[in-house]
């Protein structure tokens, strides 16, 4: 298939407009129009995991993290990051990174961590703001129904577990047909009344196009009236870190020890235990110290995340268990997560888990 396909899928899964500011997702290297018939996945995309492309006959590589943030201003292999782009180039491999737009949905990088540790019904921890829009538009009464109707197909109206949401009032438009208009009701060069519906539906920015695709495709006038704004609102379904609940309660050297061994952790850092029971965990794959606040004012009993720096435990305040289980061991369920994404949409498309342990950082035990 064209990999502008598989782009389309993994990016209606985890749209790009969902990554953080800083952040480089997406297509790092490649045409999205070339025929691939093979994908590597990877953690990271590193020399080695190039290779076994190659030797794999895999024309892309999908990594949860962008092998180039910053803007390269020189490719002479002085570095890694350049070795690797210059490589893949080299022998046709397309480099895509699904990054923090993966992090930020309900069901991403964080609800796989939950899954594997037994985390029950998680929520997002922070949800994201300013990626919410509504839509009001107007159209007669007996047109209504299959105006809202669109406009949820086209995925407008979801409120957290709710669908098909919108607001409808009744009211009287005006409007005066001109020389070669076509109007749906009234008659040209005379002001009419119509009695139509208000309609008002929210939907996420990403969805924009096709929510206006549905709106002119099912409305009856030749010249549709409506208004975009802009909302603060957070999206729920949308944001950083989850929380969730554990089946039943338990002490907190025996979690530390379930998290060490579902994560394959060699080692976890964490602050002095506090005596108490765990029931709710927090979690954010990657260096999540920035949640702290948000993982004690939603009762955390643990937060596990990755990346804590030395003054950064002090926060802990004893108002929750930070448990440091390493950037990798946090996020290497991510693979099979991709895996999982891909299979469902083109299962018999070919797709490899990388064999290469690109984790940098090794222990001395």
């Amino acid at each position: 298939m064209r990999l502008d396909e598989l782009i389309a899928h993994l990016e209606s899964f985890a749209p790009l407009s969902y990554q953080e500011d800083y952040d480089n997702a997406g297509l790092i290297v490649g045409d999205r129009n070339q025929e691939i018939s093979a994908a590597l996945i990877s953690l990271d995309c590193i020399e080695s995991v190039v290779e076994e492309a190659i030797s794999k006959g895999c024309q892309l590589i999908i990594s949860h993290h962008p092998i180039v943030f910053r803007g390269l201003k020189k490719f002479n292999g002085s570095s890694y990051v350049e070795r690797v782009v210059m490589k893949a180039i080299k022998h046709n491999i397309a480099l895509y990174a699904i990054h923090t737009n993966l992090d930020n949905v309900s069901q991403g990088v964080n609800k796989k961590i939950c899954d594997v540790l037994g985390i029950k019904n998680p929520t997002i921890l922070m949800p994201k703001g300013n990626i919410l829009k509504k839509l009001i538009t107007f159209c007669p009464v007996d047109q209504a129904e299959k105006v809202r109707q669109a406009l949820f197909n086209g995925g407008a109206g979801q409120i957290g577990n709710y669908s098909e949401c919108s607001f409808n009032a009744n009211g009287t438009g005006t409007f005066t047909a001109g020389e070669g208009a076509n109007p749906f009701v009234g008659e040209r060069f005379a002001q009419h009344h119509e009695n139509e519906i208000r309609i008002e539906t929210i939907f996420a920015a990403n969805q924009q196009r096709q929510v206006l695709i549905a709106l002119f495709e099912s409305h009856p006038y030749e010249e549709v009236a409506y208004d975009i704004y802009p909302l603060d609102n957070a999206h729920q379904q949308v944001g950083s870190g989850m929380i969730g609940n554990l089946e039943r309660e338990t002490d907190e050297m025996s979690f530390l020890t379930h998290v060490k061994l579902q994560l394959k952790a060699k080692v976890i850092r964490h602050t002095a235990l506090n005596g108490k029971k765990v029931k709710r965990v927090a979690v954010c794959g990657g260096a999540g110290g920035f949640l702290l606040k948000q993982a004690i004012s939603a009762g955390a009993d643990v937060f596990i995340t990755a990346d804590y720096k030395y003054h950064e435990f002090f926060d802990a305040d004893k108002k929750t268990l930070i448990a440091d289980v390493g950037h990798f061991e946090s996020e290497q369920f991510t693979q099979e997560l991709l895996l999982e994404i891909i299979r469902k949409k083109f299962p018999n498309f070919a797709l490899h888990l990388t064999e290469q342990n690109t984790n940098p950082i090794n222990y001395l035990i």
